[in-house]
């Protein structure tokens, strides 16, 4: 931890900040999100398809305004865009608190998620462009950082949400309120280094600028083929739980398990990243390290299809190991390929823009990958609803090792035919 410390510090002080911001940011949000269903239909009594509603519309306003975030970002400079996330972020938790009609309890949503998308593009380009040459570095430091606050917040919530739902929604706005203050106060002023040229000239227009990005031919396929990763990943909080939840019940077995999923993940991150990445960095090409990464994913769920070929004991310390070891293992293998890719995916997002509108590239892969782990979650749900009531278990796993490795191999093809290895050239706008 010393060593990662000492990285941290040899960076410029903008980019501290923001690792620092992305903790506490996380910190804030993870603190009152895993908490916000249960208070929804538990305190205020909410029919679950409302519960639904008031949470997708926190997902559907971040994801379908990421791109948005990220071209207000480019325009308008990333530090505005970071504050006003969030801002936006301290009224939304403070309205999820004090707030119990449905109309009050949407805007709420809908203004958190929003708050997502003006500072998440932002904060990424920000550090990229601040980074400098020694962008994949400062990536997997931000992960690290990323990490904990995931750790963390649900921990800090745990303990307020014992005390009241309402506390846990005023702290979480508060820390974003502190956060809001310091980053208008320390946080230096950025934009994006081609902004100005484009003033002097005119300007290009926004959708003259998207239609650039959309002809970015290798971007786009290097964004789905990416897709895979967070569909995978995004299995610690849908597969791995409902597979610990299924074989070792509900009760208080079950809740450490899950709980064990997230520590292991966290933990593995916080104190592997770094090392992993400089390893990685000395021996592979981009291109190379993400294949690797997706490959691992994948594989990732192998200890789970192994799992499928056990008899499941009736009873006893068998069927809690059962429960317990193959998900924990899968979780653990899922962190080590994401250590593995996210700094080269962050870095490689950055060269295929060309250093070019850097946040709204950054915005519009978020929507594409946001929209493929709606899709990909619906699949792989209804893929476990398929293999109870079919009586094949290991049809969930095979599928998402057939998506790692698939994904994998799209990545490899990229990397062999050189779209992944150099910068693309400058875009330019496509005018009507």
């Amino acid at each position: 931890m010393k060593g990662t410390l000492a990285q941290v510090r040899s960076y410029e002080r903008s980019v501290q900040l923001l690792m620092v911001n992305q903790f506490t940011i996380n910190l804030g949000f993870y603190m009152l999100m895993p908490y916000l269903a249960a208070h929804l239909s538990g305190t205020l009594g909410l029919a679950g398809w409302v519960v639904g509603l008031v949470l997708g519309v926190r997902n559907f306003s971040q994801q379908g305004m990421f791109l948005v975030g990220g071209t207000l970002a480019d325009r308008l400079g990333y530090k505005p865009m970071i504050v006003a996330g969030c801002v936006l972020r301290t009224v939304g938790f403070a309205m999820l608190g004090l707030v119990d009609s449905l109309a009050a309890l949407i805007a709420a949503s809908a203004a958190t998620g929003l708050a997502g998308a003006l500072f998440n593009p932002a904060v990424r380009a920000y550090l990229a462009a601040d980074a400098g040459e020694r962008r994949v570095e400062a990536f997997a430091l931000f992960n690290v950082f990323y990490q904990a606050g995931i750790l963390l917040g649900p921990l800090a919530g745990m303990v307020l949400t014992g005390v009241d739902f309402r506390v846990t929604c005023l702290v979480a706005a508060g820390i974003f309120a502190l956060l809001s203050v310091v980053q208008l106060r320390a946080l230096p002023a950025r934009r994006a280094e081609d902004t100005t040229d484009r003033q002097s000239e005119g300007g290009d227009g926004v959708l003259a600028q998207w239609r650039g990005i959309l002809a970015n031919r290798p971007f786009l396929l290097f964004s789905g083929a990416m897709i895979g990763s967070y569909v995978l990943s995004f299995q610690v909080y849908l597969a791995l739980p409902l597979e610990v939840r299924r074989l070792g019940g509900e009760g208080e077995f079950g809740t450490a398990a899950v709980a064990l999923l997230f520590a292991v993940s966290g933990l593995g991150t916080i104190l592997g990243q770094t090392r992993v990445t400089a390893w990685c960095k000395a021996r592979y090409e981009p291109g190379q390290a993400l294949t690797r990464g997706l490959a691992v994913m994948g594989v990732a769920f192998v200890p789970l299809l192994a799992a499928t070929a056990v008899p499941v004991p009736a009873s006893g310390i068998g069927l809690w190991l059962l429960a317990a070891v193959p998900p924990t293992l899968t979780a653990l293998l899922l962190a080590a390929g994401t250590m593995i890719a996210y700094p080269f995916e962050m870095d490689t997002i950055v060269r295929l823009a060309g250093d070019r509108l850097v946040a709204t590239h950054y915005g519009l892969y978020n929507t594409i990958c946001g929209i493929g782990i709606t899709l990909g979650n619906l699949l792989t749900g209804a893929a476990l609803d398929t293999a109870r009531e079919a009586g094949m278990p290991a049809l969930p796993w095979i599928s998402l090792v057939a998506l790692g490795l698939a994904c994998a191999a799209a990545l490899y093809g990229l990397h062999r035919t050189g779209r992944l290895a150099d910068p693309a050239p400058q875009l330019r706008p496509v005018t009507a």
